[in-house]
């Protein structure tokens, strides 16, 4: 996929889940796939990496990162979010 591909970003209702469920904002998935680190995924997808300072709890321990890993499928037209992992260290 390549990085000059301004497409819009769309999201999957299950992408959607998926963010409210790990702690993902639509921001942070989109700057993930605009500035984020791309890894070949299953099938012709992308997932994309960044790191976040978070520094606050999250489901009662304390990190200082999140990182947002989406995974993406290319449209013609739309960059489409399928899901969204998030990890926290």
């Amino acid at each position: 996929m390549p990085r000059a591909a301004q497409k819009p970003v769309r999201f999957s209702p299950h992408a959607r889940e998926k963010m409210a469920d790990r702690g993902a904002s639509e921001a942070e998935v989109v700057a993930a796939i605009r500035a984020g680190n791309p890894e070949p995924a299953r099938g012709v997808r992308t997932l994309f990496r960044k790191n976040f300072g978070f520094g606050r709890q999250w489901r009662g321990r304390h990190y200082a990162v999140k990182q947002v890993a989406p995974i993406v499928a290319e449209t013609p037209d739309a960059l489409m979010v399928v899901t969204v992992f998030t990890f926290y260290f």
